[in-house]
């Protein structure tokens, strides 16, 4: 019972560590715009709140489709990218375990639309988890209006 309480705890301490980074890179180190970093702390808000609404696969998929049309018109909405790489990253992450085997090397949204229920319900969860730290630093980190 100890070790899987100190499992618990590595993994949560693990998710807030990356999540306090990417908060961070964001805030300070991406030398981002106020509107962008804005935008970023509004969306990780928010975005916990669209994949229990529509799915994890819809909202990456959303994301995905506003990471597109970012790079015809540099608006706010810049801040999804930046999620959306932050996400990739930390479930490809060697250390998770979460987008390891056959969906390594694909895309995001491509490796959640090829899984399992099971697996998709899991990574859903992590997800959300990961959200819960990164809307707490964004808040912390990144000024702005409620």
């Amino acid at each position: 019972m100890t070790s899987n309480n100190s499992n618990i705890k590595k993994l949560e301490s693990g998710r807030a560590e990356q999540a306090y980074k990417d908060a961070e890179f964001a805030a300070q180190k991406g030398g981002f715009n106020d509107k962008v970093k804005k935008a970023f702390r509004a969306h990780a808000k928010y975005i916990p709140m669209m994949i229990k609404t529509n799915g994890l696969g819809a909202t990456l998929a959303f994301m995905k489709s506003k990471a597109k049309s970012e790079k015809e018109k540099e608006k706010r909405e810049f801040s999804y990218t930046i999620l959306y790489e932050k996400i990739s990253h930390w479930l490809k992450s060697v250390d998770r375990n979460y987008l390891l085997g056959e969906h390594k090397d694909k895309d995001l949204i491509e490796a959640v639309v090829s899984m399992n229920s099971q697996e998709y319900r899991a990574l859903t969860i992590e997800v959300l988890a990961y959200f819960g730290w990164l809307r707490r630093f964004a808040e912390g980190l990144i000024e702005g209006e409620e």
